[in-house]
This record gives C-alpha cells, structure tokens and sequence, in this order.
C-alpha cells in the first residue's frame, strides 16, 4: 500500500508538472514577472505604437480608446494580450525589430487576437486540456490502487500527451487564424503583410533553439512553415504587397529605437551603435540617455540642448531635459522644460503628469491648485494611473483637505488591488464629506467595488 500511495502522489506531481507546462505556453504577463520585468511608461513610445495601431484597431471594428498598450521592460522577443482589451509589446522585440513593418504586423495578429475574442476561448481550451488530464490521473490512481503500477502510468502519460496535443492545437489554429486576419487588417489600411512575414521568420529561427532558450513568443505561437507560406501566399495577391514603410513610421521608429537603445543598453553598447561621429538626431538621442542613465548629466544635457535647438518644438526633447535635471536634484529648474513639453503636447498624460509632480515637489503651496487641476485632468484620462492618484492624495493634503486626499488615496488603493487600503481610505472620506456629494458618492462606489471583490476572492 505505500508503493500505491507513493505512486499515486507521483502521478499528481506529474499532472502539477504538466499544469505548469500549459501555463507556460499561455500569453500572459506572469512569466516577464518572474523575470522580474515590469511594465514601463514613456509617452513618446506608447504615442508611437498607438500610431501604428489606430488604422489597425479600425479595421478590426474595435475602439481605439478601450483598448491599452503596455511597454513590458523584458529583453526577450514577447507581445500578446490579456486581461480583456490589452495588448503588451516587450521592449526586446522593439529592439529587435528592423523596420516599422514588422512591429505594425506583430501589432495586427494580436489585435486580431482581441477582435477575434481568442482570449475568452482560451479559457475553454484550458479547461478542456486539464479536464483529459484530470480524468486520467483519476483512472492512473485507480489502476494504481488496484495495483496495476504499468497501467497508471499509461494511462497519465497517454493523458497528458491527449491533453497537451488538444491545447497546441487549440493555439496553432488560432494563430493561422489570427495570421489570416491581421493579415487582412493590414491590407485594408493599404499596408503589406510583408512585415509580420519576415517576422514571423525571425520567430522560424527561434524553432532550432532548445525550449528553454526560446523566446516565450516562439512558445507562445507555435510556428509552422504553413503559416509563412499561407501569408506569403495571400500577400502576394494583395493589393499592397509592395507598399513601403512611410517617411513617418520610420521617423518614429528610429526614435523609438535610439531611445530604447539609449535607455536599456547601457553606455558602451549605446556608444558602439551610435557613435559619437553619429550628429544624426537619433545618434544624439540615443546618447543622451545613454549619458543620463549612466549619471553623467552633464554630457547628458549637451547633447538635450543642442537637439532642442535644432527641434525647439520637439516636446520629447524638453521632457528629457526636464527629466535630467530633476535626477540632478535640481526641481525648479527642471519646471519650465517640463511645462514647454506640456504646451507642445498637451494631450499627453505622461508629460502632464511630469509639471504636477515637479509643482508638488517645489513644497510652494502656492502652487498646489495649479497641480491638482493638472492632476484631475491626468487622472480623468487615466484612471489608472497610481502614481497620479498618489501625488493628488499628497497636494490634497498639503492644501488641508483631508477627504479629497483620502478619496484619491482610495483610487490609488482600488488600482494597486490593495481592497482593505482601498476600503478603509475610502470610508474615511466618506465620513469627513457632505453626504449625497460627487466625493462622498464616489467613496461609496469604491467601498462598494472593494467590499464585492473581497468577497469574490475569498469564494475562490
């Protein structure tokens, strides 16, 4: 009877075993976590891909406002989506990618991941894949019990490989699917599927590698060579097959590159890609927050002042300069940069966002209703954002009012998905707010949204 025991718990770490193997191949963002990625915002980037989606988003038939881009701070070659209408690009496969095409093609097979409603069907798949394992670590215990050891464990294997080979197949049908559809995307809005085919071929390399050395696309959407040549076949009826990436798709592109370059590659791989002989925008670019990062500021902010006298209407390059000297320590001076960025580019939150918090950090009271309208506006556009809800708690109450500063405090709490902070905060506002006003009718929104989601996560 130990023997049997024994058995049985190996065949339910096996069936944990093959959990796992499934959760791998799931596009989610838990593997970047375990990496230790995060995600990262820059406006100028997150502007750039909202760029190359919109035309996409439209030819798909999804608004363009529900659906989030998120930057993932991960070196490896990743996008997928998640978490309804999201999309999350690594900053590796930007890098990566050689021309503008390539990055709009990977951006059309996942919003057709979204249009085609892939993600809430994955759902089923899993459950039907675990379910033949289940049933099979079921009968590989009763065989074991009844002392049949052989048995068990046929019966597990011959159930994990029925399962395995219902989800792949799930997935790589989603993926021509969602080839064919993207595909379609791109000739709508006049571009060639060109692009997501050379990337696709990238992703072809990627199936000589060991798993553990590939890329979690390359897992993620499994590669066939009918999956190249049905693309390859389609574009070359389409109309657009011969279009070209536009003069502007490839300025941004090139400065979404130099910047990332810049930003995450550190000093020497920067100096090796971009010279100092490079007098190129993005070659100046590049090197700035290469020099920035690397903490010399000073060779940091030459390089920011000669890009923004030849672009003075450049609000990127005023934000970078404001960002400089605000890691200098020098909060007032970086104030005006940061607030000429926010007059060339007002409908940008980030930039927004970077006058507030420079008003809040002055310690000039003086200036705290000037932040806190900034900050209202920041955090009507994104509702979401913590960092916002944060620094309008702290204006709030530096100006004495407790209830808005506890109300915001709520907001920040409600997003981290910290309930109890977010309760607690709220019901505090509510207490020191006039009953039946906007704030105290939001407090109880919140009590409300907290209280529901704790009593959901407790009947899990």
């Amino acid at each position: 009877m130990a023997f049997r025991w024994s058995f049985i718990r190996s065949i339910l770490a096996v069936g944990c075993i093959l959990l796992m193997v499934l959760a791998t191949v799931l596009p989610t963002a838990a593997e970047a976590q375990r990496r230790g990625a995060s995600l990262v915002r820059d406006a100028e980037i997150e502007n750039t891909i909202r760029a190359y989606a919109a035309p996409l988003f439209a030819a798909a038939g999804l608004n363009n406002d529900a659906i989030t881009v998120h930057l993932v701070n991960d070196r490896v070659l990743n996008a997928f989506v998640a978490g309804g209408q999201r999309i999350f690009i690594n900053t590796g496969l930007l890098i990566r990618a050689e021309r503008p095409a390539q990055v709009i093609g990977v951006l059309a097979h996942e919003i057709a991941h979204i249009a085609g409603g892939h993600l809430a069907r994955m759902g089923g798949a899993i459950e039907d894949a675990t379910t033949a394992m289940i049933l099979s670590m079921l009968f590989g215990a009763a065989a074991a019990v009844a002392g049949s050891g052989d048995a068990a464990m046929a019966a597990v294997l011959g159930g994990q490989h029925l399962a395995e080979r219902s989800f792949l197949a799930f997935t790589r049908s989603q993926e021509s699917a969602a080839d064919q559809a993207g595909a379609g995307y791109l000739e709508q809005t006049g571009q060639s599927a060109s692009g997501l085919i050379e990337f696709l071929q990238i992703l072809g390399q990627q199936d000589l590698l060991h798993s553990t050395r590939q890329d979690p696309y390359a897992r993620t959407h499994p590669m066939t060579p009918e999956r190249v040549a049905a693309l390859e076949s389609r574009n070359a009826r389409s109309a657009a097959r011969d279009a070209k990436d536009t003069p502007e798709n490839i300025e941004r592109f090139k400065r979404m590159q130099a910047k990332l370059v810049g930003y995450l590659e550190g000093l020497s791989v920067t100096l090796r890609k971009y010279p100092e002989t490079d007098t190129s925008l993005y070659g100046r670019y590049a090197r700035a927050f290469a020099y920035f990062r690397a903490l010399d500021f000073n060779r940091a902010l030459t390089e920011t002042d000669r890009l923004i006298a030849d672009y003075p209407n450049d609000p990127f390059f005023r934000e970078l300069k404001a960002d400089i000297l605000l890691n200098m320590g020098r909060v007032a001076d970086s104030l005006p940069p940061s607030q000429e960025a926010y007059r060339l580019a007002p409908g940008e939150p980030l930039i927004a966002f970077g006058v507030a918090q420079r008003l809040v950090a002055l310690e000039d009271d003086s200036r705290l209703e000037e932040a806190i309208g900034i900050l209202k506006q920041v955090t009507l556009r994104e509702p979401d954002n913590a960092a916002a809800w944060q620094q309008l708690a702290t204006a709030y109450g530096r100006t004495g009012d407790i209830g808005m500063a506890s109300l915001a405090s709520a907001e920040r709490y409600l997003v981290l998905n910290a309930l109890r902070d977010a309760q607690g905060q709220a019901e505090r506002a509510a207490r020191l707010m006039k009953e039946g006003s906007p704030g105290w009718l939001r407090a109880q929104d919140i009590i409300s949204a907290a209280k529901d989601e704790r009593r959901l996560q407790r009947n899990r």
